[in-house]
């Protein structure tokens, strides 16, 4: 397994990150213990989950299934650099018009310890807002962070769907107030989806924030079943999108099958390869999907693969705003 630093920090975190958004919901308690213990077992050793993953009244159900897993005992919470989220309602009716959608200091305390609670631990290494409140300011917002910090409840705080000045912003008071800031951004990257190359990806270089992928298949589109019309897989439920697509997935999948590589993997290797990617979140139903993409690490694509790719696939142009001026 290879690890880097994650941005700015000392952490260091395994280049595949095991997303968990499936356990409880597509995948069943048992298979999700073997996919996890599958991943300590590969050298991975950074997991993502959120609070409200188990979806509306099952909200919170995926974090105690890893709690759960974690009281197994053998190592599994030491082994673990644990990332969860915090931003969505969880419809616990304890908090009323408090607990909607959005970030406040009163919110982030309670849903930090209800977390904690459900993961059956004292601290989790990465707590990331789940998406941007610019209706909470950044004083309240650090000052609920630099509080749970001094607590030993987080290590480092993260963001997720955040636009480039939004980075910006935190950074900056994030500074002013001699606390370190965000060391993660969490953003939908992939071949299919490439406007974070714009600013959110440069801002997170310069800023110092590690960028997490998430949906780096867009949903399935980049998989290895996407052009095949298989009851049950990702796509099934995409065919518009697959069509839409279609010309690029065939010449997707004719350069993949001349390099002998599956669709998934190279889409994940493509992410691997550039510089601003921490690491790409995996969402495995079944521990042979998970076992399959540990492959990615080992493919290189070189210059000319990357090329291609670019042709197939377009990003914006490059960063802004060299990407649309002179």
């Amino acid at each position: 397994m290879q690890y880097r630093n994650l941005g700015k920090s000392g952490l260091k975190v395994s280049r595949i990150c095991l997303g968990t958004m499936n356990f409880g919901p597509l995948t069943d308690e048992q298979e999700a213990y073997r996919i996890m213990d599958a991943a300590l077992d590969a050298g991975i050793n950074f997991f993502d989950t959120a609070n409200i993953y188990g979806w509306g009244e099952h909200s919170g159900l995926t974090e105690s299934i890893i709690g759960r897993w974690f009281q197994q005992g053998g190592g599994r919470r030491e082994k673990v650099v644990l990332a969860t989220k915090v931003y969505g309602a969880m419809n616990d009716k304890l908090d009323g018009p408090n607990d909607d959608r959005g970030l406040s200091s009163y919110k982030i305390r309670r849903h930090l310890d209800a977390s904690l609670k459900r993961l059956q631990t004292d601290h989790i290494e990465l707590y990331q807002m789940h998406h941007v409140d610019r209706s909470v300011s950044w004083e309240e917002l650090w000052g609920a962070f630099e509080l749970a910090v001094s607590q030993g409840k987080i290590g480092y705080v993260g963001s997720s769907n955040f636009a480039g000045w939004d980075i910006a912003v935190a950074q900056g008071e994030a500074k002013a107030r001699g606390f370190l800031g965000l060391v993660s951004e969490q953003h939908k990257y992939s071949l299919t989806c490439r406007l974070p190359e714009l600013e959110v990806l440069p801002a997170s270089q310069s800023l110092g924030l590690g960028v997490i992928p998430w949906s780096p298949l867009d949903g399935g589109l980049l998989g290895r079943n996407a052009l095949k019309k298989i009851e049950g897989s990702r796509s099934g439920g995409n065919t518009e999108r697959v069509e839409q697509h279609k010309n690029q997935l065939e010449q997707f999948a004719k350069l993949c099958l001349e390099l002998g590589e599956p669709q998934d993997n190279v889409a994940l290797a493509w992410l691997l390869a550039n510089p601003a990617v921490t690491a790409p979140i995996i969402g495995p139903r079944t521990l042979e999907q998970f076992e399959s993409s540990l492959r990615c690490l080992e493919v290189k694509l070189d210059e000319q693969v990357l090329a291609r790719l670019d042709e197939i696939f377009p990003g914006p142009g490059g960063e802004a705003p060299k990407a649309y001026a002179w």
